[in-house]
């Protein structure tokens, strides 16, 4: 696999990104390292590797959920642009 200028073109426009043309051939060529590199991979004999194996001991860090105070209704309506019932207002997307 490989990208084109077309890929990088296609991309910035959709980034907005105004790019010179030497933006451009500098990004395809940066890019085409990057997938270069990375193919490397498919090198690797990844047969007897299990699928969540890790180099590193990982354990959950997360803590347990609690339940806390909140803020009331009227708290977060303080900030609400437009409010109705309790609730959020928002322009209507589609008639």
């Amino acid at each position: 696999m490989s990208i084109s200028n077309n890929d990088v073109q296609h991309v910035a426009k959709l980034a907005r990104l105004n790019l010179t043309s030497d933006e451009e051939q500098m990004l395809t060529g940066q890019l085409n390292a990057i997938l270069k590199y990375a193919e490397k991979l498919n090198e690797l004999n990844t047969d007897d590797i299990a699928p969540t194996s890790h180099v590193l001991h990982v354990s959950n860090v997360m803590r347990d959920d609690e339940t806390k105070e909140s803020l009331s209704i009227e708290q977060v309506m303080h900030n609400a642009p437009d409010e109705e019932e309790g609730q959020f207002k928002v322009p209507a997307v589609m008639e």
